[in-house]
């Protein structure tokens, strides 16, 4: 029986890439009329209830334009400076289409570093999330002016898939300047073939990936599917469609050509599957009253905790102990050893007074737990 392709117009939580290419335009800069048609596609998704993130290209290609910065690759430092003129005009691009429909945007600059460290992790999560819960559409970039070689994603496409398993998104849709994932390149190979649907991502899969076909983009379909291993392990499922026509995303729900990677789980048990694979650097000890919160699916809470051990910072994998020693969970913790221990068997109004800072809330919060 054959896989059934996801639904674009269905999708709870979304996150869409947009490449360089189709956001400027060589000649004529920023493709503002485009854009418009894409702030109407958000508009429709946030209408019906979903949560949108746009993970946008084309500072750089808008910043060097701008300074008149010559064809061809650029230095570190020049990409950098191209990078601090385009971020202006790229977010007020998008704040100016998305006013009309009612809608924020907010700017969110990211590395590489800001998804490997668990602390940064757990604070770009939380931001994206507030982000979301006020309505605001998250306008997310790597955050050129500052990135290295070292620290840098490189590319779009893989920072796309990583905001997708960060915010635990269901779909991930890459606006590109292909209309799905092929056998081959189908500009210099005529009897490639495209896929509809990828039900998992084999060595086969992999050895079919070509090199970028764009002179603005760098996303060829190596970078793409990388992308696509990085949301379907998360719980995302990902297409890969033309971006160039106006609505893409209505264009998509009403079937247009594409490649849907499908998901392996939920995010949700994807997301759980990660934190229990982690190797705990502490461990934290309940009483029974706790031990039966967690049971109802509720947060560990300071109050529960009696006792605190190893060393971790915020951020870091402990476990999660029953009063008799049991293993009863693993969670991501947010807080220090230190602070831990000091609040434990407290309740979380002192928390505050104990730390001299407000707190953070849960001790672990049932979203970063594993059962």
């Amino acid at each position: 029986m054959a896989s059934l392709a996801p639904d674009v117009s269905r999708a709870r939580r979304l996150v869409v890439k947009i490449g360089s290419a189709l956001l400027v335009d060589r000649t004529d800069g920023l493709r503002r009329a485009w854009l418009a048609a894409l702030a109407e596609d958000v508009a429709a998704a946030k209408a019906r209830g979903a949560d949108v993130i746009l993970v946008s290209s084309g500072s750089i290609a808008l910043g060097r334009r701008t300074l008149s910065l010559p064809d061809g690759a650029l230095s570190l430092e020049q990409s950098q400076a191209a990078a601090a003129v385009g971020q202006i005009r790229l977010a007020r691009a998008y704040e100016e289409v998305l006013a009309p429909h009612g809608l924020t945007a907010g700017q969110v600059l990211v590395t590489l570093e800001d998804t490997e460290d668990r602390r940064r992790y757990l604070n770009s999560r939380a931001t994206l999330e507030v982000l979301l819960s006020l309505g605001v559409v998250p306008i997310v970039n790597e955050n050129d002016t500052v990135a290295t070689d070292e620290i840098r994603f490189g590319d779009n496409d893989r920072l796309a898939a990583q905001i997708a398993v960060t915010i635990g998104a269901d779909q991930l849709v890459l606006l590109s300047d292909v209309d799905g994932f092929y056998s081959d390149n189908p500009k210099v190979n005529s009897e490639a073939y495209r896929f509809d649907i990828v039900d998992k991502i084999t060595t086969e899969i992999e050895a079919m990936a070509g090199d970028p076909v764009s002179g603005l983009s760098k996303g060829g379909m190596k970078t793409k599917l990388l992308a696509a291993k990085t949301a379907v392990a998360g719980g995302c499922a990902m297409a890969i469609t033309e971006g160039s026509v106006m609505r893409p995303l209505k264009a998509l729900a009403g079937g247009a050509a594409c490649t849907w990677f499908l998901a392996e789980d939920s995010p949700q048990l994807a997301r759980k599957r990660w934190i229990g694979a982690m190797k705990p650097r502490g461990e934290i000890r309940l009483d029974a009253g706790a031990v039966a919160a967690l049971g109802a699916g509720k947060s560990l809470l300071p109050a529960g905790v009696t006792a605190v051990s190893g060393r971790f910072g915020r951020g870091d994998p402990v476990a999660i102990l029953g009063p008799d020693g049991a293993a009863l969970a693993k969670g991501l913790v947010r807080y220090s050893a230190e602070e831990a221990a000091a609040i434990a068997g407290r309740r979380s109004g002192d928390i505050a007074a104990i730390l001299g800072y407000a707190g953070r809330g849960p001790l672990v919060h049932r979203d970063d737990m594993a059962l």
